[in-house]
Parts: structure tokens; C-alpha cells; sequence
């Protein structure tokens, strides 16, 4: 009995130090998972989940600093419209700036010339530094011929002031007037000398380098404004005939409207028919060019007073030698201006001269006689009506 009990009692002392030691066992294996899963077990992030986060992060950051999407596309819809304001205003100082050069080029290209063929012209062209320096109003060339000496003087004697008073006009008012004229075939000949005898009574001559003849008024024509762009800095240069009487203060009033605007011309606007027949005064041997026979003129601004701006002016200086001429002066002018941007601005009251003033009609025979009108055409007392301020 003795022996039996006490093998039952190691047996049973054996089985629960077992149990015990695979109590610990099991905790310890326990213990060491949750360890290493703690560690090691990390779950990836979903794709989307990171995005939406950030766009929502981003959302609630706009509104945090008072940005709304909507308005921030506003935002930068204004910001392109002051980006195409701003461009604009870029091109239209750089078009200034290269009116500017072309101008410069045209002067340094007339006094080449000039220095070239020992025209007398270059000792004006050599004052162009001190008066470019100077802005004028209105630049006027009264076109005039080598017999038309009763009509210089009526001039004189009406509408173009003389001695202090032209250059009273001159220096307060902005307003340059002369007679345009050239040489004769003869350099220096009887009637060179006639008009220098007068220039030296009344200096009120713009000498060109341009020989004289009804034929080629289209020639001096260009010659004028190539010469009066260089010698004068003005808002317009105006070519009138010596038969026609001018009120200056109404003219340059008028002329003031169109000052902002870049390359314009100023007239009584027409379109008259091509005479095609030799023999008869506006003969155009060229109207082939205008199309079939009957055709009419393209838009262009009477002979007898026009006004072009310095752009303009501009242009015909450093394009003369390749500017095609036709048989009438008007036609040749409005001819220059074909393709390009020009402003034709047609002023009724620049249709008077004076009196008869007469006005082509469709046939050879019949004209139309057109009352004067006063607002453009003489006045009395010219220093009266000019307005006060310098920019006429």
C-alpha cells in the first residue's frame, strides 16, 4: 500500500508541473505574437483614400483663407482680361515708337539726298534739329506757280498773316504757312531768280527740290509733304491752292477733332469718272487700270484743301520713290492711301473755294457752281477767330 501511494502521488506531482510549464508556455508564445504584430502587421493605404483627403485638406484650405473656387476662376478671368488690356496698350506704344523711327529715317534719308544732289533745300534740312525740337498744330503749303504772283499776293493781303504776325502765328498758335514751290527747268534762270527776290521780301517760301510744270503736280505733291515732314514736326500737313481764301482758326478747330486719331485723311471726298478720250482736261492715260470704260475713281479727297496727319506724311517721305504718280494730283493721293489703314473723313465744308467754286459732273460739258461756305473759307480777321490756345 505504501509503495502504491507514493507512485500515485509523483505521478500526479509530474502532471501539474507540466500543466503549469505549458501554462507559461502559452502565454509567452501569446505575448511574443501580439509583439510581433504590433510591429509587423501594418495595413496599406487605399489609393483613393489619400487623394480625397488631400483634396478635401485642400478645399478646407481655400475656404479657411477666403479663396472660393468659383471666385478664383473669376479672379483669373480678370487677370487675363488686365494681361489683354496691358498688351494692347504695349502695341500701341510700340506703333507710336516705330511712327517715331520711320519719321527719323525719312529725315535722315531727305537730307541724304538732299546733301547729295546739292539741292538748295539743304539749308532748311540743316535747322531740322532745332525745329523738330518744336511741336507744331498744322503745317500749310499754299501750292502756287511761277506766274501766279497777283494771286501770292491776294493772299497776303487776306488770309496769311505777314511779318510779326506770321510768326506771332507761328510761335503761339502752332500754325506754319508758305508757298510751295520749285525751280524751273533753267536752274537759275529768270523766274528762279523772281521768286527769290520775293522770298527775300516776305519769307514765305518752302523751296522743293522739284522742277516745276502742270504735268507733274502729283511729283510735287509728294515732294511737299516729304519735305514738310522733315523740315516741321506737326499733328497735320494741309495742301491747299493759291486760289482758294482759308479761315486758319476754323481749319485748325476742325482739324483738333481728329488729333487722337492715327493716319487720317481730311477732305471733301469724291469719286468722279475715268476720261478715257485724249484732248480733255482730267485726261487719264492710265485708265486702263480702273476697269472697263466708265469706271469711276476710287474714294479720294478734292485738289483744292486736304489735310493728311504725320502718319501719313510719314508714310509718303519714306516711300516717295517707289509711290506711283497719275495724271491728277487728287487721284495720285488717295492712290497712296489704297491698302493701308486710313481714316477717309469726308468734310463737306472743305468743298468751297472761292467763288465760282466749281465741282466736276459726270459729262465733259457740265459743271455745278457751289456756294462758299463761310465756317472753313476766309475770314476777316484771322488773329480774332484763332482760338487762344496753342493746340489749335
Amino acid at each position: 500500500m505504501s509503495w502504491k501511494n507514493r507512485g500515485v502521488d509523483q505521478s500526479s506531482s509530474r502532471n501539474v508541473v507540466s500543466r503549469n510549464w505549458a501554462f507559461l508556455l502559452c502565454l509567452g508564445c501569446f505575448c511574443a505574437g501580439m509583439l510581433f504584430t504590433s510591429r509587423m502587421w501594418i495595413l496599406p493605404e487605399s489609393k483613393d483614400v489619400p487623394r480625397t483627403k488631400r483634396t478635401e485638406e485642400e478645399m478646407i484650405r481655400l475656404v479657411t483663407d477666403g479663396c472660393d473656387p468659383v471666385l478664383a476662376a473669376k479672379h483669373e478671368t480678370k487677370d487675363v482680361i488686365g494681361d489683354v488690356s496691358n498688351t494692347h496698350h504695349a502695341l500701341e506704344t510700340l506703333d507710336k515708337t516705330i511712327s517715331h523711327l520711320e519719321m527719323e529715317l525719312a529725315a535722315a534719308k531727305a537730307a541724304h539726298e538732299s546733301l547729295r544732289n546739292g539741292s538748295p533745300v539743304t539749308d532748311s534740312i540743316e535747322i531740322v534739329d532745332s525745329t523738330r525740337k518744336r511741336k507744331y498744330s498744322m503745317v500749310i503749303g499754299i501750292n502756287t506757280a511761277f506766274s501766279s504772283r497777283k494771286r501770292r499776293d491776294s493772299v497776303r493781303a487776306t488770309w496769311m498773316p505777314q511779318g510779326e504776325k506770321r510768326k506771332k502765328l507761328e510761335e503761339e498758335k502752332g500754325i506754319i504757312v508758305r508757298f510751295v514751290i520749285g525751280h524751273s527747268s533753267i536752274s537759275g534762270g529768270i523766274l528762279d531768280k523772281a521768286i527769290e527776290a520775293e522770298d527775300s521780301k516776305h519769307s514765305d517760301f518752302l523751296r522743293l527740290d522739284h522742277i516745276e510744270g502742270y504735268h507733274e503736280l502729283s511729283a510735287k505733291t509728294k515732294s511737299y509733304f516729304a519735305t514738310a515732314v522733315t523740315q516741321w514736326d506737326a499733328d497735320f500737313y494741309i495742301k491747299v491752292d493759291d486760289d482758294v481764301h482759308v479761315n486758319i482758326g476754323t481749319l485748325g478747330t476742325t482739324l483738333a477733332r481728329y488729333r487722337s486719331k492715327p493716319r487720317v485723311y481730311v477732305g471733301c471726298m469724291k469719286s468722279g469718272p475715268v476720261l478715257a478720250q485724249k484732248g480733255v482736261r482730267y485726261h487719264e492715260p492710265e485708265y486702263w487700270k480702273f476697269g472697263e470704260a466708265g469706271n469711276k475713281y476710287f474714294r479720294h479727297a478734292t485738289g483744292q484743301l486736304y489735310a493728311i496727319s504725320k502718319d501719313l506724311a510719314t508714310y509718303i517721305s519714306t516711300n516717295q520713290h517707289v509711290l506711283h504718280k497719275y495724271a491728277n494730283e487728287d487721284v495720285s493721293l488717295g492712290a497712296w492711301f489704297i491698302g493701308l489703314d486710313v481714316e477717309h473723313v469726308d468734310d463737306r465744308r472743305l468743298c468751297c473755294g472761292t467763288p465760282p467754286a466749281r465741282r466736276y459732273m459726270d459729262t465733259l460739258t457740265e459743271y455745278l457752281t457751289q456756294p462758299c461756305q463761310e465756317q472753313i473759307f476766309y475770314g476777316n480777321d484771322l488773329l480774332k477767330v484763332l482760338p487762344q490756345s496753342s493746340n489749335v
